[in-house]
């Protein structure tokens, strides 16, 4: 429809990233990286040091910044560091016990794996990605910096305090859904999550950003904390398999287009927005008026 691109699945936001890094921390964290199995070269967007460098090396922490994971791999300042930007439709998955057997390339989603232990007897972890779209990317860095989206990230949402949102905000002509899903302005939001705290705000995604009273940014701030940490709350401590489930059962408006909204009983409602599709409740956040879809504009024309 108008050539929108529909993702069926959850895509990793902050929430869910954070929850891989905890569990990371917990199982990987202290482990020693004995084997990297390549099974897309396409993923890996830097050269040098190869993958290789990492076999030996003990994974000394886990961490984010915003939606890019980063596994430290060593005790040293210089030591490499193990990036990874789950894009739109990566994953990690997480094996108490992996396959010794090296991957066929270019065989199936399986990107890249990670052993833990003894391939074949100890633990590790499978970046996959599904269909034909190819956006997971992984770096091998001394610094996380020097990878580009990291060093181009604005603060963390869930740092973010109310008088930094204000200022975030401060005169800015783009749409309030487009300044929260900007990484470069604030990191770790994406779609769903976007529409959730729009919705909870009760403020429409197209309002424009830098227009906002001082009570609607009350309301804003007020919702991007709520929202996010009762998404890592709910996300922490789940087996990675098990996350986008949760991410799914826990969303309210986004991905439920026609049913009715938990809040007021209107029916959800959904709108092409940049290369895919937003979903709000017109009751909640637009005064009863439904948003014009640009997508049935042109098929009108």
């Amino acid at each position: 429809m108008g050539g929108v691109k529909r993702h069926t699945e959850p895509v990793p936001e902050l929430p869910e990233v954070e929850a891989l890094v905890q569990h990371l921390r917990t199982h990987a964290v202290g482990r020693v990286i004995t084997r990297v199995d390549v099974a897309s070269l396409t993923v890996l967007k830097t050269v040098n040091p190869s993958w290789t460098a990492l076999h030996g090396r003990a994974v000394s922490w886990a961490g984010r910044h915003g939606k890019y994971l980063d596994l430290t791999c060593g005790q040293q300042p210089d030591d490499p560091h193990l990036i990874v930007h789950l894009a739109r439709a990566g994953w990690l998955r997480w094996a108490d016990t992996l396959s010794a057997a090296p991957p066929r390339p270019g065989k199936g989603p399986l990107a890249l794996r990670v052993h833990l232990g003894p391939p074949g007897a100890g633990p590790g972890f499978d970046l996959t990605e599904a269909g034909t779209k190819k956006d997971l990317a992984v770096w091998i860095v001394a610094d996380p910096r020097a990878v580009s989206g990291v060093s181009r990230l604005g603060p963390d949402a869930l740092a973010v305090d109310r008088d930094g949102l204000a200022r975030i905000l401060n005169g800015r002509k783009e749409r309030l859904k487009t300044v929260l899903m900007d990484q470069s302005v604030m990191a770790g939001v994406g779609n769903a999550y976007s529409d959730e705290i729009l919705h909870t705000a009760r403020l429409s995604p197209f309002t424009t950003a830098g227009k906002l009273s001082a009570e609607a940014i009350d309301d804003l701030h007020a919702a991007l904390r709520s929202v996010l940490r009762d998404a890592v709350g709910r996300s922490v401590g789940q087996h990675a398999a098990l996350l986008k489930g949760e991410k799914r059962s826990g969303l309210r408006v986004h991905g439920r287009t026609g049913l009715p909204c938990p809040v007021c009983g209107d029916m959800v409602r959904e709108v092409a927005f940049t290369d895919r599709s937003l979903q709000y409740c017109p009751t909640c956040q637009t005064g009863g008026k439904p948003l014009a879809d640009r997508r049935l504009s042109r098929l009108l024309k």
